[in-house]
């Protein structure tokens, strides 16, 4: 679950943003023309363009292992894939899932209908532990449903090209659908990723009053962000997260600590570089971390001075 992403990193933001909004970027709205002039120094070695296709992966849930009660289903048929189908089949409004990996990370959602929602598995493999919870009082809450057991994870990139419960996108969310324009000039997917990226800052505001007033368990809409073109960390990292992956580039949202700040980015993989941390620009040696929000509301100066070479991040969660 994600709590309360800037109620707790408001503070930094005060200390830290009085400096950046000197630096504001100006919200100016671009046509979807691809590519137009890249900022970064990156340009590809090849001639012919990428395919930009798009392929939005489809979660199904074919109930060939399945483990429930009469409260809980957990179709775990796809978890070589790098994810499970959750449907909780109660009455409660306040229910809670808990996941657990082989790193001993335990994430924490909440089940918002009884409807099936998708949830990666994103630990690699190994054993996990599965657990529901339903609210009886307050913020006490009983188990109605537990389950461990070992998940071979034979598609590794899987869990990264999948939407879940966070990362919600088909092939009709808009985000998606712009994707395919502002993709359409790259070579190769390292260029696909800074016109995705190049269009974030330059076309997503950062959303003060709602990083003030976010409550916990929010979760992203990736359509309603592209309408509106402001958001917070969250929503920036969805949304690309979201658009990289329809492109069939394999991208982890990361949660965890930019400096004393709770905060989402993002990471991607590269074919022959394999996972890159993070990318803002390339120097012909070094790719450093990518943060869209961040990016987004700054200098370029003040951007690599606060980003640097990634150590002012911690990740906690990936999704």
């Amino acid at each position: 679950m994600f709590v309360d992403i800037h109620k707790k990193n408001i503070r930094i933001y005060k200390k830290t943003i009085v400096i950046f909004l000197a630096l504001l970027l100006p919200f100016t709205f671009f046509p979807l023309t691809g590519c137009g002039k890249k900022h970064e120094p990156y340009v590809s070695s090849s001639t012919e363009l990428r395919d930009n296709t798009p392929l939005c992966l489809t979660p199904t849930s074919p109930g060939d292992v399945v483990f429930e009660n009469e409260l809980v289903s957990v179709d775990a048929s796809n978890s070589s894939e790098g994810y499970i189908t959750v449907t909780y089949l109660g009455d409660s409004s306040l229910v809670k899932l808990q996941v657990t990996g082989p790193d001993y990370m335990t994430y924490t959602y909440d089940i918002t209908d009884n409807e099936p929602e998708i949830f990666p598995i994103s630990a690699g493999n190994g054993g996990y532990t599965i657990g529901v919870y339903e609210n009886v009082e307050g913020n006490q809450y009983a188990t109605i449903f537990t389950e461990e057991s070992e998940f071979n994870i034979t598609n590794e990139k899987g869990a990264f090209l999948y939407p879940n419960q966070y990362v919600k996108f088909d092939e009709n969310s808009e985000p998606v659908r712009a994707a395919v324009d502002i993709v359409k000039d790259a070579h190769d997917d390292l260029e696909a990723i800074t016109c995705v990226y190049n269009y974030m800052i330059n076309n997503i505001t950062y959303d003060l009053e709602k990083a003030e007033n976010i409550e916990s368990g929010y979760i992203p809409d990736i359509d309603h962000i592209w309408e509106i073109k402001t958001g917070i960390c969250l929503d920036y990292a969805a949304v690309m997260t979201s658009m990289l992956r329809s492109q069939r580039i394999p991208t982890r949202m990361e949660v965890g600590y930019a400096g004393e700040a709770y905060h989402a980015w993002i990471s991607c993989y590269a074919e022959n570089i394999g996972w890159i941390n993070g990318l803002v620009e390339f120097d012909g040696k070094d790719w450093s971390l990518m943060d869209p929000t961040v990016a987004a509301n700054q200098g370029q100066e003040a951007l690599q001075s606060f980003i640097g070479n990634g150590e002012n991040y911690i990740t906690k969660f990936i999704y």
